[in-house]
């Protein structure tokens, strides 16, 4: 079976979209849509049309949607009423109770519904939930991020939290396979916009595990870095190059004696993995694919996705409470 998939929104993640989906084996894109047209010039001899529900007269079992936030709720449930399965770019919705909705008028249907959270994809990020899986750092400590870069002049609809946060957010609970169970956050507006530009967070896992994230717009160096301490060393990936780097607990004894008499742990060897490295975004699409054909279920569902929201609206509202916010 040949998936006959759609495509709406042409912006600026909508044409790398267009440009995997071309390229997915068991998949076929048929035609995309944009309001204002391919501007990017991603279609090629696709047919491109203006809305939704010309995409969706056009005949198609899947649609990816890459449209601006505040529209997500809007395109997704009259894809859903018309019976079609769906991947919409994060974050799931703009409000919890739109993400609800979207959860309610997939799973009533039986469809598929999926959340472009593109990270949990990366591959130093699946070899890292593969070793700590198999016991390799023992017993999880603790999970930090660090995303910073520029400011995006495609993004007005959201601050960073909603855009950014929500990856780090995601990856740390995938990782740990566990929910949050509590969020305090700060956050401030440099730039003069409505949104937050940065943000720095700390929370704590239902399984224990503490985590802490600083993300923000106005950074001139662009960093991706997940650090992931255990009972047995660290690993450090980081997801611009999808490099993984072990760092074992020391076993050799210290002769030096001020080292010696604290009673932590000392540096041990390092380790760089090498591993396939698939895009992202490739993976991200074939575990859609896979789900959409009942072959596995590896894409991130909508439920995870308005789970992830909820903890992104406890961090923005955690500074005007001035306290940490319970899930």
């Amino acid at each position: 079976m040949t998936i006959r998939t759609g495509l709406i929104g042409l912006g600026m993640m909508g044409r790398h979209h267009a440009r995997v989906m071309q390229d997915i084996e068991g998949t076929e894109l048929v035609a995309v849509a944009d309001a204002i047209g391919d501007v990017h010039g991603v279609a090629g001899d696709l047919p491109v049309y203006s809305s939704v529900e010309a995409l969706i007269d056009h005949g198609v079992d899947a649609i990816v949607c890459a449209v601006p936030t505040g529209l997500h709720e809007e395109v997704g449930l009259t894809v859903a009423e018309a019976g079609i399965h769906l991947m919409v770019e994060k974050p799931i919705a703009s409000s919890l109770a739109a993400g609800q909705r979207l959860v309610e008028a997939f799973s009533s249907r039986g469809l598929v519904g999926a959340v472009g959270h593109i990270e949990r994809f990366n591959p130093a990020l699946q070899e890292l939930r593969r070793r700590v899986d198999e016991g390799q750092l023992g017993r999880i400590l603790q999970i930090a991020t660090r995303r910073q870069g520029p400011f995006p002049a495609r993004i007005a609809d959201v601050g960073v939290v909603k855009d950014l946060a929500t990856h780090d957010i995601d990856l740390t609970a995938w990782l740990a396979r566990s929910r949050f169970a509590s969020v305090s956050a700060h956050t401030a507006r440099n730039a003069g916009r409505e949104h937050e530009d940065m943000v720095v967070a700390v929370g704590q896992l239902e399984s224990g595990v503490i985590t802490n994230h600083i993300v923000n717009w106005l950074s001139p160096v662009k960093e991706r870095t997940t650090v992931v301490t255990g009972e047995k060393g660290m690993l450090v990936a980081s997801t611009l190059t999808a490099d993984l780097t072990f760092y074992a607990n020391g076993s050799v004894a210290t002769q030096w004696q001020p080292v010696e008499n604290f009673r932590g742990v000392s540096e041990g060897d390092v380790v760089r993995y090498a591993f396939p490295k698939q895009e992202p975004l490739r993976t991200e699409h074939e575990a859609f694919r896979d789900a959409v054909l009942g072959r596995a279920q590896g894409h991130v569902s909508l439920e995870e996705g308005l789970e992830i929201l909820r903890v992104a609206e406890a961090m923005i509202s955690s500074p005007d409470r001035g306290e940490a916010v319970a899930l």
